[in-house]
């Protein structure tokens, strides 16, 4: 008999609704957010059990504690909700979206130990990449409160950034000096994130045949591996563009229209809507920065004689460049499942 789990978790506690196949409400409890108490909950039901959870940062530990010991854990991207709620009302939606299959597409979560440095050591470096970002937003805002402007990266240098603080009063330059302290340490923890990650990406053999395609070096390498993990998840190219951000959205409107002697006839107008939103941020930053990567590339260059005649046909540059994006995620695919390397055939 199949058992519908809608696991609510907190910091401290984990509310557990249970629904039979039918929708009735079989069970309720309040379970520790402890792995010893939640597998003993899950071992004591019985039947064919399959638990659905929110995506958030508890999600990830509760798919690889509970997988090896239920029928299948789905992570589901949180709803917008309307009205009073709870704990308890949170969790019998979401076993109600799993029986009825309304999850949407589940959050992928890779179950092998083997690609858990890897995803982390993304993570990290991706979020330290951020902070230094920030870092720098900071110091220059310090800058133009007091009308310096600053049109180039010269004052992030340290050697050069003395420079720079004599042109601000002395009330703010401790403050300057503070930030670009910030910035350099930043800097060296990225660097070492960075090095990090791609020690742990060079287990997989996958990584250098990766490189081989243009526009990706050893980070977008790293990160692709850490992403997408099996290229077997897609079927089509198309469905991988959607993934990355790259499928183009289309409606059509007044399908339908009347003809001199009365009769309907189907004349869809189908209108462009850019591309699709649902989608995974990082990996369009990477195809995005691979086209803008390969095309600054010397010849011979086939992505550049490409992005060339788009544009000579009247296309508009911004949309060559995404042209020439998906044409890296598609060859990205192609030799990922083949497990080849990309050449260039004459």
């Amino acid at each position: 008999m199949k058992r519908y789990l809608g696991i609510d978790m907190h910091r401290e506690s984990c509310t557990v609704v249970v629904l039979s196949a039918g929708g009735k409400e079989t069970d309720q409890r309040v379970v520790p957010t402890e792995a010893a108490a939640l597998v003993q909950y899950v071992r004591s039901l019985s039947g064919e059990l399959h638990i659905c959870v929110e995506e958030g940062e508890w999600s990830e530990w509760l798919v690889e504690l509970l997988s090896p010991r239920v029928h299948r854990v789905v992570s589901c991207t949180a709803r917008g909700r309307r009205g009073p709620r709870s704990d308890a009302k949170d969790a019998r939606e979401l076993a109600e979206r799993l029986r009825t299959r309304q999850t949407g597409p589940p959050v992928y979560k890779p179950l092998a130990a083997q690609w858990g440095r890897l995803r982390e050591a993304v993570r990290l470096e991706s979020k330290l990449l951020g902070d230094e970002v920030r870092a720098k937003q900071r110091l220059k805002s310090l800058y133009r409160r007091r009308g310096v402007a600053c049109v180039n990266a010269e004052v992030y240098s340290p050697r050069l950034r003395g420079e720079w603080e004599k042109k601000l009063p002395p009330s703010l330059r401790p403050s300057a000096e503070l930030l670009g302290q910030e910035l350099d340490q930043l800097a060296e923890l990225q660097q070492i994130a960075e090095q990090q990650m791609c020690d742990a990406a060079g287990k997989f053999p996958m990584w250098r045949k990766l490189q081989t395609v243009p526009g990706i070096g050893q980070k977008r390498a790293a990160q692709l591996l850490a992403v997408v993990v099996t290229p077997h998840r897609f079927r089509t190219k198309r469905r991988f563009w959607s993934y990355c951000g790259l499928g183009v959205v289309t409606r059509s409107t007044s399908d339908w229209v009347r003809q001199a002697d009365g009769q309907m006839l189907r004349v869809p107008v189908i209108q462009t809507r850019g591309l699709n939103k649902a989608s995974n941020r990082q990996l369009k930053g990477i195809f995005v920065g691979a086209a803008r990567t390969a095309l600054s590339c010397r010849p011979p260059n086939p992505l550049l004689e490409a992005y060339e005649r788009i544009v000579e046909s009247g296309t508009k540059p911004n949309l060559a460049r995404l042209t020439i994006a998906r044409k890296i995620a598609a060859v990205v695919l192609a030799i990922w499942k083949t497990e080849s390397e990309y050449r260039i055939m004459n």
